[in-house]
């Protein structure tokens, strides 16, 4: 720092070097002023919501810890144990309305002896189910009947359910799911809600039912990423969710991956679907994993990780536009720069070309692309490089310039194939839900409970892109997948059962 007590040098060569001490300590802290603007601006960009109290972080640590136990309980097929501190099943108000369903073997006569058969009596099974808007229960009928001959029993057997020896409805799992998932409301919210209705359910039971509705519905979220990793070209992100470590009491940080398919813009028939994955960390095997058998392109933000699946040759990278636009308007809010202000506008033509060429073949979208939007970006790349020297290299302005001449590289295959898109959007879109949601769950409690969530976004998030009602598509496949065959699950796919 300079010493302000000292006075100016009346020699002219040390005048010069102290003036020239002066312009260095002037740059440098003008950049200085430079970064914490712009980390300002981000902090007043970036709200925080209060805290939650602590009953309510207990809660939810507590219901995503009982998923993961009754997902994997399902998966392995093990026994349901009923712990000693497990509310007790209160039979079914009867204030709500009753739908009954009668089932009988069809037969007149004994199947044994061919003599008529007379009713015995009669079991009845209730199931609470959910209509939305209220509820309703299922009495499921089934007399019992026995020859008047040889005194041979018969009675019709009882449907297969998504949770036997449970009580719960297809529909009423869906809404469980759905609320959670996509309405972001967490289960011990959930059970109060349902409290007012007069059910009385916790939050441990509602955790079960998640559990293992997921774990019967995994087939077919395996299925959507299959469908996923079959386009020409996907999109790619991740995103941080808290998950609790075991025996500390403390959260780690995993991930949740999504890679989508949208060909939706090059007027492609292929349904979009988002196929998520859960993580306990960001290393690079895990989207080597997933990704292991596709070959084709990848649009992705400029993450390390992804380097070794480039090297490889299977996959090969786009970059993302929009990731370069957005620290340019970072700068621009923070600091009112005409050079940030500039090239937002530079890009904002690509986009209105981009506009222009949606929904056009493959082939049209090259040409429109060649003919107005490889000049623009041409011109966009030489005018970065020509800012630089300008500018102080150590400034936010600068850093964003060189990440925008590094992603521009990777980005410039979009030019010459009409599969592609300009940005990572599609990915980006896929993680919305993830990012509200996990202000409200907080965090999973396991790797098995990562798994669970990473299913259930895959499901509803694929059938709102296919503009499907999400609750009463999964309430349609849960009432079937119990007996159907696993060859067939793609039968399955939202947009070939939308009920």
């Amino acid at each position: 720092m300079l010493n302000v007590d000292k006075t100016l040098p009346k020699d002219p060569d040390e005048l010069r070097q102290f003036t020239a001490l002066l312009l260095a300590e002037v740059r440098s802290q003008a950049v200085l002023i430079e970064k914490l603007r712009h980390q300002l601006a981000g902090q007043r960009h970036h709200r925080f919501g209060s805290s939650s109290e602590s009953i309510e972080q207990l809660q939810l640590a507590l219901e995503t810890s009982e998923i993961a136990v009754a997902k994997m309980t399902a998966k392995l097929r093990l026994p349901d144990e009923e712990p000693k501190n497990k509310p007790k099943r209160r039979p079914i108000p009867d204030h709500i309305p009753r739908m009954e369903v009668e089932l009988t073997t069809g037969d007149d006569d004994c199947a044994q002896c061919g003599g008529g058969l007379r009713r015995l009596g009669e079991d009845v099974t209730e199931e609470l189910e959910y209509v939305p808007g209220r509820f309703i229960v299922n009495r499921i009928v089934r007399p019992r009947f026995a020859c008047s001959g040889c005194e041979a029993f018969t009675q019709a057997a009882l449907p297969s359910r998504p949770i036997e020896r449970g009580r719960p409805g297809p529909g009423l799992l869906a809404h469980v799911l759905v609320n959670k998932y996509a309405d972001h409301l967490p289960l011990y919210r959930q059970s109060g809600i349902f409290e007012r209705d007069g059910i009385d359910i916790d939050r441990s039971t509602l955790a079960d039912w998640v559990g293992k509705s997921t774990a019967l519905l995994e087939p077919l979220a395996d299925a959507i990423g299959r469908h996923v990793l079959a386009g020409q070209a996907i999109f790619a992100d991740d995103t941080p969710v808290k998950m609790l470590a075991p025996g500390t009491g403390k959260t780690a940080t995993a991930r949740l991956w999504a890679y989508g398919r949208d060909e939706r813009p090059w007027g492609s028939a292929a349904p979009p679907a988002s196929w998520y994955q859960f993580s306990p960390d960001r290393k690079g095997q895990h989207p080597k994993d997933h990704l292991a058998r596709y070959q084709g392109w990848m649009h992705a933000d400029g993450y390390a990780g992804f380097e070794d699946l480039y090297r490889s040759g299977d996959i090969r990278e786009v970059a993302c536009m929009a990731h370069v636009r957005r620290k340019f308007v970072d700068i621009h809010r923070a600091q009112g720069s005409a050079i940030a202000d500039e090239a937002i506008a530079r890009i904002a033509q690509l986009y209105a070309i981009e506009k222009e060429a949606r929904g056009s073949s493959p082939d049209q979208r090259v040409e429109i692309r060649q003919a107005k939007a490889k000049q623009i970006f041409n011109d966009l790349e030489v005018w970065l490089h020509a800012q630089l020297p300008s500018i102080s290299g150590k400034s936010p302005l600068a850093g964003a310039i060189r990440y925008a001449l590094t992603r521009m590289a990777r980005l410039r295959p979009y030019l010459d194939h009409g599969i592609l898109e300009l940005d990572n959007n599609t990915a980006e879109r896929a993680m919305r839900s993830v990012a509200i949601g996990r202000k409200n769950y907080l965090f999973v409690g396991s790797q098995t409970g990562g798994k669970a969530a990473a299913i259930a976004y895959t499901l509803i998030e694929t059938a709102k892109l296919n503009g499907i009602d999400p609750q009463a598509w999964l309430a349609d496949i849960l009432a079937r997948i119990p007996d159907y065959k696993i060859n067939r699950v793609d039968d399955l796919l939202p947009w070939k059962t939308a009920p």
